[in-house]
């Protein structure tokens, strides 16, 4: 099956996995994190748990899916299919992402499921702008190859 047969949906399918992490993290970030802080501390652990094991229902699909059809992507950079910089730039911000989880946001709500802690609070909605930002970048660069597909068709 020739590669551009596998383009189009695929570029598709990466588009609405990133596009939608765009609107939930932006929800994320000035919305729901900023609202911790209100819960109170007598069934602050209970919350915290609902809202990993939750919003993991809903991001993890949609960041597994992203991961895979970005990485997928990267066999059209190699036959010339797609413009490598936004690709690999792509993929790079998307590494950014899943580190910040990894090793920012993930410990800190450990910590929180021990109880609410305001710096814990404080530093979750501060760290959590640098996927914030990786995110809404990697929207544009999504729209960008939609465009470039678009384009070359």
């Amino acid at each position: 099956m020739p590669h551009e047969v596998l383009l189009t949906p695929l570029l598709f399918i990466h588009a609405f996995c990133t596009l939608a992490m765009v609107g939930l993290i932006w929800f994320v970030q000035v919305v729901h994190y900023p609202l911790f802080a209100g819960v109170g501390s007598d069934c602050f652990c209970a919350y915290e748990a609902w809202h990993v094991r939750r919003t993991t229902l809903v991001v993890g699909p949609l960041m597994l899916g992203e991961a895979a059809t970005a990485l997928a992507l990267a066999v059209f950079v190699v036959d010339g299919g797609l413009p490598g910089v936004l690709v690999w730039g792509g993929l790079g911000l998307l590494a950014a992402c899943w580190l910040s989880t990894a090793f920012l946001q993930v410990p800190l709500h450990r910590r929180l499921e021990r109880g609410w802690n305001e710096d814990a609070g404080r530093r979750l909605v501060a760290t959590n702008w640098v996927r914030t930002i990786a995110w809404t970048a990697r929207g544009v660069i999504a729209l960008l190859l939609l465009h470039e597909a678009g384009g070359a068709a």
